[in-house]
């Protein structure tokens, strides 16, 4: 189901089922400067500025973790300049907005190949992560060179690693285990989705939080992703609330 772009100023929440995990996959950054008439990377830029806006109003309505989609393994197929603007993003991101995460008490965590990334990028990363790790609310994840099947292959070689070792049973292996295994593993019980957003328009999921998803419930909205701000995410949480999860069975957990 699909959310437009018009205006939800009115959009009224119920606090109390607030989705405690809020997955986005940021798209539309590209579209939004042609239709701009300007380069890709003018929305990118401009896609930035929605990531401070969003991660300040999930903050603020409480939700405890917002995974982004940052960048993904297959990224690095796009043209070179173009992956050399990306890469000096997180640089600026967290150059200028890791204090305003300071004082909203917002703690930064990256998963993906991080040793993958440029040097200065890595640095800035590792920066951030230092600087916010004793906040203690909300969790600002960003899926940074990361790839839906990559992470379970490399979780399927870590389990058969842990057999080979003769630290587990083939027969042991159970859906626990093999979440330890997951770059999510160090959100504990958050580390499901509630809810996916993807921007755009778009309805599919790029190799994004496969094993994570099964039961969050999807949401996918019209606006790209740098018109994408607060109020739109309250429309999200909206459609979200409006929903029955089931998690396969006939009644509501």
């Amino acid at each position: 189901m699909g959310v437009d772009g018009e205006d939800h100023q009115t959009t009224e929440l119920d606090m109390d089922k607030i989705p405690e995990h809020v997955a986005i996959i940021m798209d539309g950054n590209g579209r939004w400067a042609t239709r701009q008439h300007l380069p890709r990377v003018a929305g990118h830029k401009a896609g930035m500025e929605s990531v401070k806006k969003v991660a300040i109003a999930a903050s603020d309505l409480g939700v405890k973790v917002l995974t982004l989609y940052a960048f993904s393994t297959e990224n690095w197929k796009r043209p070179t300049s173009e992956v050399s603007y990306l890469m000096k993003l997180p640089i600026r991101f967290f150059n200028t907005f890791v204090p305003d995460l300071v004082a909203h008490n917002v703690r930064v965590m990256v998963m993906g190949h991080i040793d993958e990334l440029p040097a200065g990028t890595q640095k800035a990363v590792n920066q951030a992560i230092a600087d916010t790790k004793d906040c203690d609310g909300m969790v600002l994840n960003f899926a940074l060179n990361y790839g839906g099947r990559d992470e379970l292959v490399g979780a399927v070689k870590a389990l058969g690693q842990d057999i080979q070792d003769g630290k587990l049973a083939p027969e042991s292996i159970d859906e626990q285990a093999i979440s330890a295994h997951l770059m999510t593993a160090p959100l504990g019980k958050l580390a499901d989705p509630d809810l996916m957003i993807r921007t755009s328009g778009e309805e599919r999921i790029s190799n994004f939080l496969l094993w994570q998803i099964a039961y969050s419930e999807l949401v996918f909205v019209d606006q790209s992703w740098p018109d994408f701000d607060g109020e739109s995410l309250k429309a999200a949480i909206s459609v979200f609330q409006h929903r029955h999860r089931r998690f396969g069975g006939l009644v509501n957990k």
